[in-house]
């Protein structure tokens, strides 16, 4: 799981982006003054999982360990969090490297 950070240039944009992340179903983790910490849980597709679970108990029953493999790693591992700061350095003094809203979105709604 990889951080996305989205960047703002003061605190009122940071809570827009917020809002706008949070019609898109994602959750708030944590809030301070100069970051906030989102994420949003992705399931897997339902379309796979009912295929699984049909194949599963019609013929393969090893498809149902394939299932919840997949869920696990749609629900854990590609589960995207949001960091929205203000901040435009890490603590090392490292410049940080910013995400655009399109390509957290796209990895909201990827189906793998």
């Amino acid at each position: 799981m990889k951080l996305m950070i989205l960047g703002a240039d003061n605190s009122k944009e940071m809570e827009n982006i917020s809002e706008e992340l949070s019609q898109k179903k994602f959750k708030l983790l944590e809030k301070d003054t100069k970051f906030i910490l989102m994420r949003r849980r992705r399931f897997g597709n339902l379309l796979i999982h009912a295929v699984c679970l049909i194949l599963a108990l019609s013929a393969f029953s090893v498809l149902i360990f394939i299932n919840v493999a997949y869920f696990m790693y749609s629900y854990i591992w590609a589960s995207p969090t949001v960091l929205i700061t203000t901040e435009k350095v890490s603590d090392e003094g490292d410049p940080l490297e910013f995400n655009s809203m399109d390509e957290v979105l796209n990895k909201a709604n990827a189906i793998l």
